[in-house]
This record gives C-alpha cells, sequence and structure tokens, in this order.
C-alpha cells in the first residue's frame, strides 16, 4: 500500500499521535482474554478522569462519533416522547433527525449558524415544551462555535429534564466538565481532541440517566447501541455482546494516557493558544470567521472564504502541492467556508505555521 502522507488540519480525522498508532499494531487479543480486559478497565478509568465524572456508565461505543449520537439519543428517548434539540449548525440538525427516527416528538430550537444560544431561549423551550430531554452540541464542527453549557445542566433539571450533551470536538481541546456541569449523557470520537484513528465513540451517563434508561418498558431500538446490554460486556459481567474492536481499544488507552500525562489545563491551554496564532494570521491575511468573537472554538476555525476565490481550487492545491487537508463548508455554508482543525497531536506552533505559509501562497 502506497499511502500518502497528508497534514490532517481539517475537520476531522486529525494527525493521530506516533505513541497511539504503535499501541494499534500490537498484536491481537481476544476480547474476553483477560489481559484484554484489563486494558479495559484502564481504559474506563483513564476516560472517567479526562470526562471529569464518576460515572459507572463510561465506555467507548464501537463506531464513530455518529454511533455516540445515536446511542445516547436511542437510550434516552422512548416513542412519543418530548425531546428539545437546540440546532444552529449541521450537526445540531442531525441530532434532531437521529430523534425523529428514535420516535421522540422532536422540538427544535433553531439558532444562527456562527452564534450560541441564549439562555433565556433555552429556559422557554424548557418551560414550554417540558421535554424528558434537552440534546445541544458544545462545540459545532459545522460553524466553530463553543456553547457554554456550565450551567445548562442545572437548568434542565429544574424542569425536570436530562441534559443530553454533543462533545465530539470539545473533547480534550476545552474544558469540559461533565459532573459539574451536571451533564447527564455525552458522546464523542476518538478522531479529533484524543489524537486517534476514528472508530471509537466515548459516551457516559449519568445516575439520573441510567435510573431512566433502566425503567424503560420498551426495547431500545438498537440491540447493538442498547447502553444496558453494552455494559453487560464493559462491566463486571463480562458478558459476551459483540468482538470489540481490539485494536482500536489499544489505540484509545494510549491516547488517555498521553491527555493525562499532559493535563487536562495544559492541554486546553496548547489549544488555545495555537489558535489565537492561526487567528491572527488568517486576519493578517484579511480572513474573516464566520463565528462571533465571544463564542469561537480553539479546536476549528470556521473562515470565510474572500469573494473571487475558488474553494476547490485552494483546498485542491493545498492538498496535491503542499500534502495539507483543510475541510470545505458544510449546509447552507458550502463552498462559502474553510474548516481549519487543530486538534489533539495536530494542534502545533509548527502545524500552525506550515499552513498559513501555504495558504498564503494558494491565494497570492
Amino acid at each position: 500500500m502506497a499511502i500518502p502522507h497528508r497534514l490532517l488540519l481539517g475537520p476531522g480525522p486529525s494527525p493521530p499521535h506516533p505513541r497511539v498508532l504503535q499501541a494499534q499494531a500490537q498484536p491481537l487479543l481476544g476480547h474476553l482474554d483477560p489481559a484484554f480486559l484489563e486494558i479495559m478497565n484502564e481504559t474506563q478509568t483513564m476516560l472517567r478522569s479526562v470526562l471529569q465524572t464518576r460515572n459507572a456508565y463510561t465506555l467507548p461505543v464501537s463506531g464513530t462519533g455518529m454511533a455516540g449520537m445515536e446511542c445516547v439519543v436511542a437510550n434516552l428517548i422512548k416513542p412519543a416522547e418530548r425531546m428539545v434539540v437546540c440546532s444552529a449548525g449541521f450537526f445540531g440538525d442531525r441530532m434532531a433527525n437521529i430523534a425523529q427516527r428514535a420516535g421522540a416528538n422532536v422540538t427544535v430550537v433553531s439558532g444562527e449558524w456562527g452564534d450560541c444560544f441564549d439562555l433565556n431561549k433555552i429556559e422557554e423551550a424548557l418551560k414550554n415544551r417540558r421535554p424528558k430531554v434537552l440534546g445541544i452540541v458544545h462545540a459545532e464542527t459545522s460553524t466553530g462555535v463553543l456553547q457554554p453549557i456550565d450551567q445548562l445542566g442545572e437548568l434542565c433539571h429544574r424542569y425536570e429534564a436530562l441534559l443530553a450533551v454533543d462533545a465530539v470536538t470539545s473533547l480534550a481541546t476545552a474544558p469540559l466538565d461533565v459532573d459539574g456541569w451536571q451533564i447527564d449523557a455525552l458522546y464523542s470520537g476518538t478522531q479529533k481532541g484524543l489524537g486517534c484513528p476514528p472508530g471509537l465513540a466515548p459516551v457516559t451517563f449519568s445516575e439520573r440517566a441510567v435510573e431512566k434508561i433502566q425503567q424503560r418498558k420498551t426495547l431500545v431500538q438498537s440491540y447493538y447501541l442498547d447502553v444496558v446490554e453494552l455494559m453487560k460486556y464493559w462491566g463486571s459481567d463480562r458478558a459476551y455482546h459483540h468482538t470489540a474492536p481490539i485494536s482500536s481499544v489499544y489505540a484509545l488507552q494510549e491516547g488517555l494516557k498521553i491527555v493525562l500525562e499532559e493535563g487536562l489545563q495544559p492541554r486546553w491551554d496548547r489549544h488555545r493558544q495555537n489558535w489565537a496564532t492561526l487567528k491572527a494570521g488568517l486576519q493578517g491575511m484579511g480572513l474573516n470567521y464566520l463565528t462571533k468573537e465571544h463564542c469561537q472554538l480553539p479546536a476549528l476555525s470556521a473562515v470565510k472564504i474572500p469573494d473571487g476565490v475558488d474553494d476547490m481550487t485552494v483546498r485542491k492545491r493545498l492538498l496535491t502541492e503542499f500534502g495539507i487537508e483543510i475541510g470545505g463548508g458544510l449546509g447552507q455554508f458550502k463552498g462559502k467556508l474553510w474548516r481549519i482543525g487543530l486538534m489533539g497531536y495536530g494542534s502545533t506552533a509548527e502545524n500552525v505555521h506550515t499552513l498559513l505559509s501555504a495558504l498564503k501562497n494558494c491565494l497570492s
């Protein structure tokens, strides 16, 4: 296989850490081998530390971030139950779509793409609709918005709703405190801030969420993503559920170890510092952000394409001449945005300068 070298600076996947790739190449074990079960235990313990939670139901679901989204929604929602989804981007829309497929009675609170939600608007929806679940995207990958959610858990519980959060792009790149923020269910992916290849979706469920799931009278629509069944394997029973992606778990364990070695706060600071350098360089070239100043996401910059510049021409040159991948816009911003990711192992000063130099060459 002749795989070309790429510098992955798009919305994901991000560049995997060399230690992660080395871990993934280790010999296979059986999914019930005692040595692998110990790796599972260590992975869950470290995942709880990175998520800042004590939740027993914390595990990596087999599948990408989308599997995490389906897992959280399918487990929390029963047919005809009310769910409010706050959507101001592509992945907020997708969460609403998944909820509808799960049979929920969905109310979408729409927001401006590139801006965050006003807490009063969310409270109004909770008060009027009285949903069982409120879903929101913490870091909207389509717009580069970091949504402030530190007060949202308490607000949801005041109206007897569970809070479900998409943290696919914010995990290990921005402050995230599951227990401190009273988040009831959260899903993410391995291919962004954790510096691992895609293939697993970390999820966590609070005691409040687990109680609701265990009281269900109807089966979760997906056996594969039924978290109670999954915990029979990831919990103390170690009962067979499916053949876990062994090598992906190796990779996740090493990725989590690297995060904890660096420390959460230093890691968040590194992402913010490199993003600030990138932002200054982009603005120096006359490029402007879609995202409002007060809610910009350090892991991903959503940059407006200047008038007269063709999206694909620039991205193709970056890829073929410089070996750099960046992303294009989604939904209503297709062809109008570049999405530049600085995540995990890929968030370095060297990568920032490499990209700025190459992009300046293409634009000139």
